[in-house]
């Protein structure tokens, strides 16, 4: 049988001195990200994707974790996908158009007998455009022409078009509509329905809870608790963040 889990981390520090962790991300699982803006859950994330060393230990994928992500390209090779906080700032490419924005990651998917085929570019964007709900009419209009909430969704079926076994979401829902986020957090289950890992750092504690099914809260740049079952509640949680007994 096959091992379940998507993620190996083995040992990991985020601090110099701080307690190393040992986690597994498991296949069809939702993780969440909890705790005090700049109190790790940020450098843990972008450690997953390859965008920050770790201090000691390491991540892995594989059977027993020996693929070790250590940069950001290695990190898509291995099949883990990540969506950025800041859209604007280290996502969406303004100048360029909605397609381009979508494609611009997976070109060399687009190829048909050895050469780019836009045909193949817009079939696959319109599978991501209608499973994603993304309102725009034109794909080929400036991508700033879109809502907020539409920028998003393109920039998740960019991610989605690696076909990754991992999605690493930083953020997601930050600056969009309610109806947009009901979109995502249907698409994100089903995600997990079908067999991929998820990890969501989310700054709305609510939204974890609805979304996950563990969360790990982060506390002093080292991993406070991993919270389950019943032990999932806005009161627990807080109470991780600040340090109190609960």
């Amino acid at each position: 049988m096959a091992d379940p889990s998507a993620l190996s981390i083995r040992g990991l520090s985020l601090k110099p001195g701080g307690i190393p962790f040992d986690q597994d991300i498991r296949r069809g699982e939702i993780v969440g990200l909890a705790g005090l803006d700049g109190h790790g859950q940020d450098a843990f994330i972008e450690t997953l994707a390859g965008l920050r060393p770790p201090v000691v230990g390491h991540v892995g994928t594989g059977r027993d974790g020996e693929r070790v992500i250590r940069s950001f390209r290695r990190a898509i090779q291995s099949g883990i996908a990540y969506l950025p906080r800041d859209r604007r700032a280290t996502g969406i490419f303004p100048s360029m158009s909605i397609l381009d924005n979508f494609a611009i990651a997976t070109v060399g998917r687009d190829r048909k007998l050895g050469l780019i085929s836009l045909s193949e570019r817009s079939k696959r964007y319109d599978y991501y455009r209608d499973r994603l709900s993304i309102v725009a009419p034109d794909p080929g209009r400036m991508i700033t022409t879109l809502s907020g909430g539409n920028q998003q969704k393109v920039l998740l079926a960019r991610a989605l078009a690696h076909k990754p076994d991992v999605l690493l979401l930083n953020d997601p829902t930050r600056g969009v509509d309610i109806a947009t986020r009901r979109v995502l957090y249907s698409v994100f289950r089903e995600l997990a329905a079908e067999g991929m890992a998820l990890v969501i750092l989310s700054t709305e504690i609510e939204e974890a809870l609805v979304l996950c099914d563990r969360i790990l809260v982060f506390r002093e740049q080292e991993l406070a608790a991993s919270l389950t079952g019943a032990e999932r509640s806005s009161e627990r949680i807080i109470s991780t963040m600040f340090g109190r007994a609960a």
